[in-house]
C-alpha cells in the first residue's frame, strides 16, 4: 500500500464553505485527492491518502481516505465537506466506507505510521533524488507533501528528527502538490514494471 500525507496549514477544518479558493485553497486539496486515486478509466486500489488540515476554526483535523469514489473537483469537495461535518470530538469516525476523520496533528500521525514499520519520506527540493532510492513497490512507504505554503518550519525539523528522509523529485523544479503526487505515483509504477 502506498501512502501519501498531504499537509495544509490553511485548509478549513469545518465543512461550511462555498468557495474552494477561500476555504484555505481546498481546490488544491481536491486535485491532490483526484491525483492520488485516479488514472485514465480506472481507480487505484493500493493507495491511502492522509489529509492533515491546520486551518480555522478547529485544527488539526486528519482525514484518511482509501476510497475516494469521486472524480470531479465538485464531488471531491462535497466528500471532504461531508467528512468534516461528521467529525465528533474524541473519536475516529468512519464518515463513509474507507473515509475516516479525527483530530490528529501531523507529527502524531507520522509517529504512529513509523511504529507500524512504515518508511517515511518528506518531499524537499534539497533531498536525495528519488531515482537513487531503488524504491520497491511492495514496501510500506509514506510520502509527506506540503501545500503551496509548505510545512511549518518547526514540524519540518521534528519530522527530520523522526527520521523522515528528505527526497527530491527534481533539484531545479518545484512542483505543485498534485503534480508531485502524480510524479511519485509514476516512480512507484515504474518500480513495478522493472
Amino acid at each position: 500500500m502506498r501512502e501519501f500525507i498531504y499537509f495544509s496549514k490553511s485548509a478549513r477544518t469545518s465543512g461550511n464553505w462555498e468557495d474552494l479558493m477561500k476555504a484555505g485553497r481546498m481546490d488544491i486539496v481536491c486535485h491532490a485527492v483526484i491525483h492520488s486515486f485516479f488514472v485514465s478509466n480506472a481507480m487505484r486500489d493500493d493507495v491511502k491518502l492522509h489529509l492533515v488540515f491546520y486551518g480555522a476554526p478547529d485544527p488539526p483535523k486528519h482525514l484518511e481516505i482509501t476510497n475516494a469514489g469521486a472524480v470531479s473537483k465538485k464531488d471531491v469537495s462535497g466528500l471532504i465537506q461531508r467528512m468534516l461535518y461528521k467529525y465528533r470530538q474524541g473519536k475516529k469516525v468512519e464518515a463513509f466506507p474507507g473515509c475516516f476523520i479525527e483530530k490528529k496533528d501531523l507529527l502524531t500521525l507520522v509517529r504512529e505510521l513509523k511504529k507500524e514499520g512504515k518508511k517515511i519520506f518528506i518531499l524537499d527540493k534539497k533531498g536525495k533524488d528519488i531515482r537513487q532510492l531503488n524504491l520497491k513497490p511492495n514496501e510500506d512507504n509514506v510520502f509527506i507533501i506540503g501545500d503551496h505554503e509548505g510545512l511549518l518550519p518547526g514540524e519540518k525539523k521534528l519530522l527530520k528528527k523522526e527520521e523522515a528522509m528528505p527526497i527530491s523529485l527534481h533539484r531545479h523544479i518545484m512542483y505543485l502538490a498534485s503534480q508531485a503526487i502524480v510524479l511519485l505515483q509514476g516512480e512507484l509504477d515504474r518500480a513495478i514494471m522493472i
